[in-house]
């Protein structure tokens, strides 16, 4: 292969790339762009005041939404990546962008205050938003097949999310910090169900919600 032909098949593979990315739906794209940005700028510039931080130990009110996109290593941010993609654009597609955009503020925040509550030293990374995907689309299309790469084969929706949630708990679990700051992650999943539940309607919040009959969160069950 000459370099004419290298350069072409480089080109080519850059724009599929770029024309599947651009597919993505605008939260679930600005979520990567930020997510990969972060990582990227934090291999040269010292970022550490974005990290969550505990009271009298350098907190600011922008970290609780900073520490999200600052990942530990580059596994981190593969996994968290990957999932949003795979999951976080089918659900925004499904919801609309404002609808989208509000869960992910919500199970953000809502993992934030869970590690001040707890009384976490610090905190990074977007996990709580991750399980918080895995367990919408687990809750909407739980016996939907998803085709792995490897190995080349069906596996439906409410496995698959149970095992990427096990590994990226276990992961967790390795890192440094107490325990009660790696349960922290798990109010990001708690927090979506809690909303999802809301804008349908059921308990633990009563029928009377403020959701139309003929929305599409009535769909599932």
């Amino acid at each position: 292969m000459n370099k004419n032909q290298i350069q072409n098949s480089i080109r080519k593979s850059y724009n599929h790339v770029r024309y599947y990315f651009m597919r993505l739906p605008k939260i679930t794209r600005y979520l990567v762009i930020a997510l990969m940005g972060f990582f990227l700028v934090g291999q040269f510039v010292d970022l550490s005041f974005f990290i969550l931080k505990r009271f009298g130990l350098g907190f600011n009110p922008i970290q609780m939404v900073t520490y999200a996109f600052y990942q530990y290593d580059f596994m981190q941010l593969l996994f968290n990546v990957l999932a949003i993609w795979m999951f976080g654009y089918q659900i925004e597609e499904y919801w609309g962008t404002k609808r989208f955009a509000t869960f992910v503020v919500v199970t953000i925040l809502g993992t934030a205050l869970a590690h001040i509550l707890l009384g976490s030293l610090f905190a990074v990374g977007i996990s709580g938003l991750v399980f918080a995907l895995l367990l919408a689309y687990g809750m909407m299309w739980p016996e939907r097949e998803i085709y792995l790469l490897l190995p080349p084969i069906p596996v439906k929706a409410k496995y698959l999310v149970m095992i990427y949630a096990g590994i990226m708990f276990l992961s967790i679990l390795s890192t440094r910090g107490n325990f009660l700051s790696k349960i922290a992650y798990l109010a990001g999943p708690l927090c979506g169900y809690l909303l999802i539940q809301y804008w349908r309607g059921k308990p633990p919040f009563n029928k009377n919600s403020k959701v139309k009959p003929k929305s599409k969160l009535y769909r599932y069950k």
